[in-house]
Order: C-alpha cells, then sequence, then structure tokens
C-alpha cells in the first residue's frame, strides 16, 4: 500500500513539474518579449517606464529559474532523491514569493503605467522628428501603432499640432502613418505633404479621426491581464508541487523507516 502510494505521487510530482516547466517557459518569453520587442507599443514603454522594466526583469529571472526549478523537481521525483527534493521545496517558495511580488508591482502600477503612457506618447508626438535617428526605433513602433490601430495621435489628430515641424510647415504636412486610406501613402512612417496653396487645418488631412489612448489602454490592459493570468496558474501548481513534494519526502522516509531492522 505504502509503495503504490510512493509511485503515485513520485509520477503525480512529475506531470506537475513538466507542466511547470511549461509555464516556466512562457513567463520566461513574456519578460524576455517585454525587453526586445521593438515593433509594437511595448518599445516607446521601455524607455520611460521604470516599473515595466523591473517587472520585466522580475518576470525573466523567474521563468528561468521555474524551469530550472521544473527540471530538477522531476530528477527528484523519479530518483527519489529527498535532499533534491528538500531544496526543490526551497527554491520553489522563493520562487512563489517573487512571483506574487512581480505580480503585485504589475497589478498596482497598471494606473500609473497609463498615466505614464500619455506623456510619453504626448512628448514623443511634440519632438517627433523623422531625420533623428536616435529615436528612429520609438519613432516607428507609434507609427506602428497608429497604422495597425487605425487612429492618429493621442486623443485625436489634433495633438499632432504640438509637433514644432508641422507647425513651421503651417500644416501642410500630417503623419503619414494617420493616413486613413483615402490617400495612397507608402511607406507609412514621417511626414507626408498635402499638395495645396490654400490654409490648411488638421480637418484638412485625410487622417484617422479617431485617438490611440482607447486602443492602447485596452492593449495593455488585455497583455498585462495574460502576464497576470499565466503567473495566477503557475502559482496554483507551484502549491500544488510543493504539497505533492512534501508528500513524497514523507513517503520515501517512511519507506526508509520500514526497512530499517528492527
Amino acid at each position: 500500500m505504502g509503495s503504490n502510494c510512493l509511485k503515485v505521487t513520485k509520477y503525480f510530482l512529475f506531470l506537475f513539474n513538466l507542466l511547470f516547466f511549461i509555464l516556466g517557459a512562457v513567463i520566461l518569453g513574456f519578460g524576455v518579449w517585454i525587453l526586445v520587442d521593438r515593433s509594437s507599443f511595448i518599445s516607446v514603454l521601455q524607455t520611460s517606464s521604470e516599473s515595466l522594466k523591473v517587472g520585466a526583469y522580475i518576470l525573466t529571472g523567474v521563468g528561468a529559474v521555474t524551469m530550472l526549478m521544473g527540471f530538477l523537481g522531476c530528477v527528484g521525483a523519479v530518483n527519489e532523491v529527498r535532499c533534491l527534493l528538500g531544496l526543490y521545496i526551497t527554491c520553489l517558495l522563493l520562487i512563489l514569493l517573487a512571483q506574487v511580488a512581480a505580480g503585485l508591482l504589475i497589478y498596482f502600477q497598471q494606473h500609473a503605467l497609463k498615466r505614464e503612457v500619455s506623456i510619453v506618447v504626448h512628448d514623443l508626438i511634440r519632438d517627433y522628428d523623422p531625420d533623428n535617428q536616435d529615436k528612429k526605433s520609438i519613432r516607428d513602433a507609434w507609427d506602428y501603432v497608429q497604422d495597425q490601430l487605425a487612429c492618429c495621435g493621442w486623443t485625436g489628430p489634433q495633438n499632432w499640432t504640438e509637433n514644432e515641424i508641422l507647425l513651421n510647415k503651417s500644416l501642410t504636412s500630417y503623419p503619414c502613418s494617420c493616413s486613413s486610406g483615402s490617400v495612397d501613402v507608402q511607406p507609412k512612417s514621417g511626414f507626408c505633404e498635402i499638395a495645396t496653396n490654400k490654409t490648411v487645418s488638421v480637418a484638412d488631412w485625410p487622417v484617422y479621426t479617431k485617438g490611440c489612448m482607447s486602443n492602447v489602454q485596452n492593449w495593455l490592459q488585455d497583455n498585462l491581464g495574460i502576464i497576470l493570468g499565466v503567473c495566477t496558474g503557475v502559482a496554483v501548481i507551484e502549491l500544488l508541487g510543493m504539497v505533492l513534494a512534501i508528500s513524497l519526502c514523507k513517503n520515501i522516509h517512511r519507506e526508509e523507516y520500514s526497512k530499517v531492522p528492527k
């Protein structure tokens, strides 16, 4: 009976750690994505949001360690190594605490992140300069956002009237990535000219009239929700893994004690 219980616990722990390893890879992927992404709006936030960077580093570290612990847990379970299981339980507890810290940081910084986004975008629009190669990655990311989300500016295209280059051109140019499709524009970056001798206003631009604020905030909300959801799922598996590891340690100890001659 005891031997059967030991086997069942051992194989359940192995399966949990296999799943644990896979979810650790997912968390690692999220962290790396936040740090290296250069094609979406996340790259704009990297330059301004310290909380996002800290959260990304924590996720990356936790993901890597989680994968390692998943591997060690599998080895310890199959070979019934109590020492390795004890180390596994201790590290699992530390990972769980780090994960909770990262989750809380992301959750409580959501509103601050939205405020940072608004400030970053307004500064980006005001300082947007196609000839400035130092900020090309950020500029390309914002062009990508406007083009893909079919929007213009933060609250609307009128935000672009804060741009010094457009003001110097008396608004006879407009951001190409805002083009609504009524005019064929290639590429979707930099500024496009309006061929006219008349006085031009924002209303004359062939651009999207909707701002990007709601779309970007929804995008952030969805992605942060996914990250928190994965972290919660891993935390549940970690707790179950700890329970199974402790149970396996007790069963191994009981099995060894029963073999001692009396």
